[in-house]
C-alpha cells in the first residue's frame, strides 16, 4: 500500500535512505551520507510530499516529490528487485504532468532503471555536493 508519510514514518524513512544511499552510491564515502541525516530530517523531508510503500504495517519504501522533482525514491536493500520501486515510479508519476530528477551517472542500476520507466536525459553536470558526475533527466506524462 501506499500511503502519505506521517511524522512517526521518520526514522524508517531516514534508515531505508542511508542503508539505499550507501549501497546505491559506493562510490561516495558512506560517511558522507551519514552526515546528511539531519538534513534529511530536518530540511528535505519536511520540504517535500513524501509516500511510503508499506507492507503490513512496515515501511519499506518511499519517495519525495519536491514540486516536479523526484527528489528521492528509495526501497531498503532487502525488499528491492520486488516491484517495490516500480510501483512508488507509477504513483509518482500520477502526481504530476513532468518529472525531473538527477543521478549519478556511476549509480547504473538506478540509471538503467529511470531510462526503462521513460525518462529521459537533459544534461549532465557535476553534483555539487560530492563533485560526482550526475545526469539530470525528465518525462512527461
Amino acid at each position: 500500500m501506499i500511503r502519505q508519510y506521517k511524522q512517526e514514518d521518520s526514522e524508517l524513512v531516514l534508515d531505508i535512505w542511508l542503508q539505499a544511499s550507501t549501497k546505491a552510491h559506493d562510490f561516495v564515502a558512506a560517511e558522507f551520507w551519514g552526515s546528511q541525516v539531519s538534513n534529511m530530517r530536518e530540511i528535505y523531508i519536511p520540504a517535500s510530499k513524501t509516500y511510503v510503500f508499506e507492507i503490513d504495517g512496515d515501511v519499506i519504501g518511499f519517495y519525495s516529490l519536491y514540486e516536479n522533482l523526484l527528489a528521492a525514491i528509495f526501497v531498503s536493500p532487502e525488499h528491492q528487485g520486488q516491484g517495490v520501486g516500480k510501483q512508488l515510479m507509477a504513483h509518482a508519476k500520477e502526481q504530476c504532468l513532468e518529472l525531473t530528477l538527477n543521478v549519478y551517472k556511476d549509480n547504473e542500476a538506478t540509471y538503467k532503471f529511470y531510462l526503462s520507466q521513460g525518462f529521459e536525459v537533459d544534461n549532465e553536470h557535476i553534483c555539487e555536493h560530492t563533485g560526482c558526475a550526475e545526469y539530470a533527466m525528465s518525462i512527461h506524462m
